[in-house]
């Protein structure tokens, strides 16, 4: 039984480790590229995107949408960085959440629907780097190694 329970759980958690930096470097550089581009159109198109706010029912539509088009095109900067990665995380997935709840809450019918939105996804990204952070391949852990010497 310890052979069996050592090679399903133990020989991948040795094998896991000597990727853990890979991980966060992974899923900064995906979510970074997606939100500095998402970021950059929202911010070349500001005028349909507050349309797109006040359809929504976002308040202060006027102020908010180039807030937030800056957060996702600042915040994707840094996530592939890896500088500041917990609070962009923080401030992307607060955006992710506003995005359920906006625009897709009325499509919500089951748990299976609103775990298959890309804002969820995307979430559980943010949230993972926001509580990990940014790993060993970023700007975030230089500046700690840094400031600690």
């Amino acid at each position: 039984m310890n052979t069996l329970i050592d090679w399903l759980v133990g020989w991948p958690e040795r094998t896991a480790r000597h990727f853990t930096s890979l991980a966060p470097l992974f899923a900064r550089v995906v979510c970074g590229w997606a939100f500095l581009w998402s970021g950059w159109g929202k911010l070349n198109n500001l005028p349909a995107i507050t349309e797109n706010f006040i359809s929504w029912g976002i308040p202060f539509p006027q102020v908010l949408t180039p807030f937030v088009s800056g957060v996702e095109f600042v915040g994707g900067i840094f996530l592939l960085l890896g500088l500041f990665t917990r609070i962009s995380a923080g401030a992307l997935g607060v955006t992710m959440i506003v995005a359920i709840k906006s625009a897709k809450w009325d499509q919500v019918d089951s748990l299976e629907t609103l775990l298959g939105f890309d804002e969820t996804e995307y979430l559980a990204l943010f949230f993972w780097l926001a509580v990990a952070g940014a790993g060993k391949l970023s700007i975030d852990h230089w500046l700690r190694r840094y400031t600690k010497s």
